[in-house]
């Protein structure tokens, strides 16, 4: 547990720490919005529901329907002295 937080809190500082040296956009200068709203007829998004719907699908084939076997009882021994 402390290795997942130990590279979770890692990880979040350098994305801070990298990201400082940016500074402010040019005035003037386009900053990437046309270019994202041009980004495309949604195939990625397709794709994330397929490999999801294709996951699910797979998970509900494998599951058991039958319970648990139950444990045998424990083995006791009587002796008459």
């Amino acid at each position: 547990m402390r290795l997942i937080s130990s590279i979770l809190a890692l990880a979040l500082t350098t994305s801070a720490a990298l990201a400082a040296d940016t500074g402010p956009l040019t005035p003037g200068a386009p900053a990437g919005v046309k270019h994202a709203q041009e980004g495309g007829d949604g195939k990625l998004v397709a794709f994330g529901l397929a490999a999801l719907a294709l996951g699910v699908i797979i998970v509900a084939v494998t599951q058991d329907d039958e319970p648990a076997p139950t444990p045998a009882p424990p083995a006791t021994t009587t002796s008459t002295v």
